[in-house]
């Protein structure tokens, strides 16, 4: 049977792609719906400026993810030498 550690490693590797295209996904959706709604509530024409920056947004989180959990994984691999 596998050492616990190594399934927890396994696990958080493959999240980090899910984390990635969510944080991406939800930026979108956040741009997309805040243009939505300064159009609609305001009649501010604000489309696609919101979602362009909440996109980057978003590719920005997933990645600050990507780097927060690979050097979470350094660290445990030096502690464990």
């Amino acid at each position: 049977m596998p050492d616990k550690s190594f399934l927890r490693n396994l696990l958080e590797a493959s999240t980090i792609g899910l984390n990635l295209v969510l944080a991406t996904f939800i930026g979108l959706a956040m741009g997309y719906g805040l243009d939505y709604a300064m159009e609609k509530w305001f009649g501010w024409h604000t489309k696609p400026w919101l979602t362009i920056i909440f996109l980057f947004l978003g590719i920005i989180a997933g990645f600050r993810e990507l780097l927060r959990t690979a050097k979470k994984a350094t660290n445990e691999s030096q502690k464990n030498l």
